[in-house]
């Protein structure tokens, strides 16, 4: 079994968006595992003017959020300084699938948990290697809760949805 610290929380960027609208990103590191942001997330959730962009990128800057490099996000930087419009579709999710793919091929592999809040994620067609898990950002803070690492789940998803957040009502797993 692996230590706290050597599993790795990769949030896309839904759950990103709704804990920085609840006020809550720091409930990420409650578990104790080692933080990550998957370069493309960031760049997701950083690249336009929204209520959470700022807020995101100096929360990674001053947490000093360790960012993974992918191939994926190369790409789509070549793509963009080129002509014609790059692909923005699933982005985020490829290239978190790509960092997940990753942990499987280190030795030992690293055991990856991967937060999401999008319906088409949970679908059997979204893989994730065996090492590695998929949890929903509701299920997740259920999860904190049942722990004793915080006080509501429902108390952050209220702060959430009062502050502009249309938040997901999917639990995955059940």
């Amino acid at each position: 079994m692996p230590s706290p610290k050597e599993i790795a929380l990769l949030p896309d960027a839904g759950p990103l968006i709704t804990l920085a609208y609840a006020d809550a990103l720091d409930v990420l590191f409650k578990p104790g595992w080692t933080v990550m942001l998957v370069d493309m997330i960031l760049h997701e959730v950083t690249r336009s003017p929204t209520p959470t962009s700022r807020k995101l990128g100096e929360w990674a800057a001053v947490r000093k959020i360790p960012v993974l490099p992918t191939k994926t996000f190369a790409h789509f930087q070549q793509a963009s300084v080129g002509e014609g419009t790059p692909r923005r579709n699933n982005l985020g999710e490829l290239a978190v699938q790509e960092s997940m793919n990753d942990f499987a091929l280190m030795v030992p592999p690293k055991v990856g948990v991967f937060l999401f809040e999008d319906h088409k994620i949970a679908r059997a067609s979204f893989l994730v290697p065996d090492t590695c898990q998929k949890i929903s950002t509701r299920a997740f803070l259920t999860f904190l809760e049942q722990k004793g690492w915080i006080a509501s789940a429902s108390e952050i998803e209220r702060r959430a949805v009062q502050a502009g957040r249309a938040f997901s009502n999917l639990r995955f797993p059940p």
